[in-house]
């Protein structure tokens, strides 16, 4: 795990990529998340590398970035990367699994989809893919991959921060749409946060078969209503 840092205002990203390729990594993916938190919708994850000496000074952490922007940015990314890729598990799955592991499922998932294979994963937060899960995702066991945590890698690492913007972008069009599906409770806004409009939605409606019925509030709405959640 790396607790990378940069001086405050310094808009550059630390060279992670370029040191890579200098220790013989041909292939560097960021990779980075969207969804662990909402009650409702799935986790995302993306995937991305970038060809060497590729730089764009308006791609940051997801969070830092208006939608517009973020929607801009990803077709820029998409359209530079060398590869990219996007894993989903959906609410079902985060209750069978947990959020963590959930998590790690998407993250494999979208490792799964770059071509060529990644020889080193660079993951933003303090976890790496564990062995079974990475090669559960792939049709044969590969061999072990180089990976590395980095601690708010997304606003030091230009891979990791391209990746939480496509995992954003393509996490919110999922809300948008389950929006047209679930319209009484404000997807589209809120896109599944516990929001004061989502929790009152919830409290009037009861929960939708998109919510995380293993999240707290949901669960507590159930057992509080004796509410079954129809898959």
């Amino acid at each position: 795990m790396v607790r990378a840092t940069r001086p405050d205002g310094d808009q550059d990203f630390v060279p992670i990529e370029a040191d890579n390729f200098g220790l013989g990594f041909k292939w560097t993916a960021g990779i980075d998340e969207a969804g662990r938190g909402p009650l409702a919708g799935p986790v995302v994850a993306a995937a991305v590398v970038l060809p060497r000496g590729f730089t764009d000074c308006e791609i940051r952490d997801s969070k830092l970035l208006t939608a517009e922007q973020r929607a801009r940015l990803a077709l820029v990314i998409k359209a530079n990367a060398i590869s990219w890729g996007l894993g989903v598990v959906d609410a079902q799955g985060i209750d069978r699994h947990n959020i963590l592991k959930a998590t790690l499922m998407a993250m494999a998932e979208a490792c799964r989809a770059l071509a060529p294979a990644p020889d080193h994963l660079l993951i933003d937060g303090s976890q790496t893919i564990p062995v079974d899960i990475l090669n559960s995702r792939f049709a044969v066991v590969r061999r072990a991959t180089m990976q590395t945590s980095i601690i708010k890698g997304d606003r030091i690492c230009l891979s990791i921060a391209a990746a939480s913007i496509i995992a954003k972008v393509a996490r919110d069009q999922i809300m948008i749409e389950l929006d047209a599906t679930y319209p009484q409770y404000g997807f589209a806004s809120h896109k599944g946060y516990g929001s004061a409009a989502h929790l009152e939605a919830l409290r009037c409606h009861g929960p939708s078969p998109v919510h995380r019925r293993s999240f707290a509030p949901v669960r507590e709405l159930c057992e509080a209503t004796g509410t079954l959640i129809k898959r």
